[in-house]
């Protein structure tokens, strides 16, 4: 009994966040302040969200969630907005659980940070705050794998 005790000490969780971090954030609202007499419309927002991963020691990884985000009302620039944000994790997974904890679970976690900081950075401008809908870090998983299974088909064609 004694010894079931000290395994389950032991065991290292599967996933540990140890710290999070704005890594690089830059706002620009490039035609301030004439831009802000024409917000009578709504603006044409574009995003763009990826993800990264690097491995630092022992199962110590940074992941980065990177938003780019920019608005145009009537063909001018109203804003350019991008983020990094990172976290250190330790994943102790078995390796076909690996991916989807790099690329679905830690993103999933990081996403409500990054959606506040853009929305308070927007307010904090001046600008209405603008928030990020949810994004489906599954179907996002899938498209990567389904570009890499492809590009690796071709490869294979072309040999």
């Amino acid at each position: 009994m004694q010894e079931d005790k000290n395994n389950a000490n032991n065991e290292q969780p599967a996933l540990m966040i140890h710290s999070q971090y704005i890594k690089d954030l830059s706002l620009e609202i490039p035609m301030a302040p004439q831009i802000f007499a024409e917000m009578n419309q709504a603006p044409n927002v574009h995003i763009d969200i990826s993800m990264g991963n690097k491995k630092l020691e022992n199962n110590n990884y940074e992941v980065t969630l990177t938003a780019k985000m920019d608005a145009d009302i009537k063909d001018k620039k109203l804003f350019i907005v991008e983020l990094t944000y990172g976290a250190v994790a330790t994943v102790n997974v078995p390796q076909e659980h690996f991916e989807p904890i790099m690329y679905i679970e830690l993103p999933r976690l990081l996403f409500p940070f990054v959606r506040s900081i853009v929305a308070n950075s927007l307010s904090a401008a001046g600008l209405p705050a603008m928030m990020i809908s949810p994004i489906d870090f599954v179907a996002m998983y899938n498209a990567k794998k389904a570009k890499e299974a492809e590009q690796a088909a071709n490869n294979n064609e072309n040999k």
